[in-house]
């Protein structure tokens, strides 16, 4: 056999070379493709260099997603005009009514016909079931349900104009994807960000996913899709014995084994990324075997609070049952975010956790108290490491809930789904801190002005990151502008 035989590209020509030349020192070759697209000319398209758009402002985030739908008016967005007119219909406040808006219409897509979906048009006013408070330097309210994170209100910045058009919980994966389910979906964030991004861990996933995705329909929310399985999320679990599955070595078998048997499945692999240079598949193979090997260490070392200590894992709740599950996930955040993994996606809560139909006040009392303790804790930690200046933290849900009482069957207590207006709110590197931005109406029903779809928050996101969103494309594949987004350039400092 030789070089005419084969009919080697010079990129494949020096991907053969370098599997057989290197053996088992050569094991690097997987994370080498993702990489530097040394394989093939394919790969060098899909994968761009690495190389900033701009100039980086962050180098990790942490991707805070509460699942279900928090209130934004029992939240961040206080709404006294909902006690005044408490139990009136909106048509009888001296406002205009929401319902004749015409941004109703734009940014309000209903599965379901008109007919038989009423969700979103409950007209009579649901009282605020908490109180605000100002706080800081900044004087930015927040309801009293957040007690630690208030404290921390001068490191916050406030969005309250965030829209999106999906109006069930497909929400979720359209928060991370830009895409309503009906339309084709889109790769997310977290994969988009890999995509553009090299790596700062040859040890770790550049895309870590802790607590999610929080079920099957949601796999979107972490989903590579036509970049290439290579750029999907890898989850893992809060267990320093079994953080991935599949992902130990068996105790029968020893490192030295393992290494060579490794080193052969590599080899074969190297020799089928030759036969075969545009397999995606293959090539995320590759580089997900030698990203296993490497992980080994990494990943349970990097999830192992032990070495913790107790003042830290007080600070993010670790003592107390109630905060307990999303403390660790959040100290972990922090620690993948420490070592350098570039986008770290948590969710702190189970799918739907926050979606309040009915007892909205019991529900968001309880979850609240899960999730404050742990989030001003990361927050405070990421201060005092000097982390701040490198991570970006992003706290969001899918939609926030209608200022109208939920009448569905015979609803007294709670909000349905709200698509038209909510907050979300970030926080660390190039934001601004102590600020707000945006507004909903009286109501809290709208968002003002043009708002903000959630690809604004992509591309402010990825701006941080050092990426020109618009910049991030892959041929053969058209995305739309409002795929794109644009960031959000009041709240940058």
């Amino acid at each position: 056999m030789n070089e005419n035989s084969l009919n080697l590209g010079s990129s494949s020509r020096r991907a053969f070379l370098s599997d057989f030349g290197l053996g088992c020192t050569g094991m690097a070759l997987g994370a080498m493709l993702a990489d530097d697209g040394i394989a093939n000319a394919q790969a060098k398209a899909e994968s761009p260099s690495g190389v900033p758009h701009v100039k980086p402002r962050a180098k990790s985030v942490i991707w805070v997603f509460l699942s279900g739908g928090y209130s934004h008016m029992e939240t961040f967005d206080p709404k006294p005009a909902l006690n005044k007119y408490s139990g009136m219909t909106f048509d009888k406040t001296p406002f205009e009514n929401p319902l004749n808006s015409p941004l109703h219409k734009k940014r309000f897509r209903s599965v379901a016909s008109e007919e038989i979906n009423v969700r979103d048009v409950y007209p009579t006013i649901y009282p605020m079931q908490v109180g605000f408070k100002k706080h800081g330097d900044s004087g930015i309210e927040i309801s009293d349900w957040w007690p630690n994170l208030a404290r921390q209100v001068d490191e916050l910045c406030l969005v309250r104009n965030m829209w999106t058009t999906d109006n069930d919980h497909a929400a979720e994966n359209q928060i991370h994807t830009g895409r309503h389910r009906l339309d084709e979906q889109q790769p997310c964030i977290g994969s988009w960000a890999h995509y553009g991004l090299g790596s700062l861990n040859q040890n770790l996933p550049k895309f870590v996913v802790l607590g999610g995705p929080t079920r099957s329909t949601t796999q979107t929310s972490i989903d590579s899709l036509y970049l290439g399985p290579t750029h999907a999320g890898v989850p893992i679990a809060i267990d320093p014995k079994n953080p991935l599955p599949f992902g130990q070595r068996q105790s029968s078998q020893t490192l030295e084994k393992q290494r060579e048997e490794y080193a052969l499945i590599h080899r074969l692999n190297g020799l089928a990324a030759v036969e075969y240079p545009k397999d995606r598949e293959l090539l995320a193979r590759i580089h997900s075997y030698e990203l296993a090997f490497r992980m080994q260490a990494a990943i349970p070392e990097a999830v192992d609070f032990s070495n913790e200590t107790m003042h830290t894992q007080r600070l993010y709740g670790l003592d107390r049952d109630s905060t307990k599950v999303a403390g660790q996930r959040l100290l972990a955040a922090r620690r993948m975010a420490e070592r350098g993994v570039r986008f770290v996606q948590v969710f702190p809560s189970s799918y739907g956790a926050w979606d309040s139909h009915q007892n909205l006040k019991t529900n968001h009392t309880r979850l609240c108290e899960t999730i404050d303790l742990p989030i001003a804790g990361l927050i405070m930690d990421l201060k005092q490491r000097g982390m701040m200046d490198d991570v970006l933290v992003v706290f969001c849900t899918e939609f926030g809930r209608t200022p109208g009482l939920e009448l569905r069957g015979g609803g007294k207590t709670g909000r349905d789904h709200h698509p038209n207006g909510f907050t979300i709110w970030m926080a660390g590197a190039g934001v601004k801190k102590g600020h707000v931005h945006g507004a909903t109406d009286e109501l809290g029903y709208h968002a003002l002005g043009e708002g903000h779809y959630v690809t604004d928050l992509h591309a402010t996101t990825l701006h941080l990151l050092g990426l020109d969103n618009k910049k991030l494309v892959v041929p053969g594949r058209k995305r739309l502008d409002i795929d794109h987004g644009s960031p959000i350039l009041d709240i940058l400092a």
